[in-house]
């Protein structure tokens, strides 16, 4: 049996989804859904039952979960970048998942954790996934924190031999609708062009990046979750493999790249206007980031990912402007 922790979210679903083309059906979804908005993620998915993300941590509290669990794919978090509440993000995105952690060292289930690009600040230490580097890592905002801090306690623990850590870069792709604000650019691209014909794209506030030049690395769903069923304890590579490694495409593309490749995929003519960054995320602004993937590569992965303008297309041609999500 496997358990996905976020499992009716965007990466956890697409989990699932790839699972099941694996053949795995054996699968505990575990989250929590409140506001009804994560229903298609699962919709046409295979798995055995569905836990709310308390309930799981009270069964475990007592002792109760007897399953055979061959992994965990924890990746339930509040991913806000802009949540200021540091005592909500601590209970959600640390303590949780020390308590699930510990969970899996007892039953000697595979963890399999989502941390962030995000712990990696402006980039001023780099982009190396090396844990020499992890400690000096300055996060820009309190989200990057609490995952730093998750990974911290997995360092000084010595976990990272036990377990496996996902720095995710900026993952876009099909069932990401239910997350708002916090959905990829390549989403609210699509949404924007469609009721206004243009796109709307912040100022660069730093001399070195022109407007639209500020660069992301922009890793597209079905790669990152390639990527991160490497590790499963069926494959015969990476199923033996722990640490903590960047989830991206190594490959830094701006903006307007993206932009474009959205209005292309729509096949609409290319508008595109700058407006001033809102004051409350000036300062926890990435205008750069870059995954090193050579750990990853060195590790035994050798899939390449697919081209932005590629995936962009894919994404809006086969699931957005059809209004689909991943199915079997």
């Amino acid at each position: 049996m496997k358990i996905i922790t976020g499992g009716a979210g965007f990466i956890g679903s697409a989990i699932c989804w790839k699972l099941n083309q694996l053949g795995f059906t054996d699968i505990f979804i575990v989250d929590e859904d409140t506001k009804g908005t994560k229903q298609n993620n699962l919709s046409g998915l295979k798995y055995t039952d569905y836990f709310d993300k308390l309930d799981l941590l009270k069964q475990i509290e007592k002792g109760a979960i007897n399953y055979s669990v061959d992994a965990v794919y924890h990746m339930g978090a509040c991913s806000s970048t802009t949540e200021n509440n540091m005592e909500y993000l601590m209970e959600n995105n640390v303590e949780y998942s020390k308590s699930l952690g510990k969970w899996c060292l007892n039953k000697n289930a595979k963890y399999i954790y989502a941390s962030s690009g995000a712990t990696y600040g402006d980039g001023g230490f780099g982009f190396s996934d090396d844990t020499e580097l992890i400690p000096r890592l300055k996060p820009l905002n309190k989200y990057g924190l609490s995952k730093q801090l998750f990974d911290l306690w997995v360092l000084e623990n010595k976990y990272d031999g036990k377990f496996v850590g996902l720095k995710y870069f900026n993952v876009f792709g099909p069932n990401e609708n239910h997350k708002g604000d916090m959905r990829s650019m390549v989403n609210k691209a699509y949404s924007q062009i469609k009721s206004t014909g243009k796109l709307k794209l912040f100022r660069s506030l730093k001399p070195e990046f022109k407007d639209g030049e500020q660069q992301r690395d922009f890793v597209y769903v079905k790669d990152a979750v390639d990527m991160t069923l490497f590790f499963d304890p069926s494959d015969k590579t990476g199923g033996s493999k722990t640490g903590i490694y960047n989830i991206g495409s190594g490959t830094a593309s701006s903006w307007l790249q993206a932009a474009r490749a959205v209005f292309a995929a729509m096949r609409v003519e290319e508008k595109i206007e700058f407006i001033d960054m809102p004051e409350n995320i000036m300062n926890q602004y990435q205008y750069y980031s870059k995954a090193e993937m050579e750990k990853l590569v060195s590790a035994g992965y050798n899939k390449p990912c697919m081209k932005l303008e590629d995936s962009i297309k894919d994404y809006v041609q086969n699931y957005i402007m059809k209004g689909e999500y991943l199915r079997l």
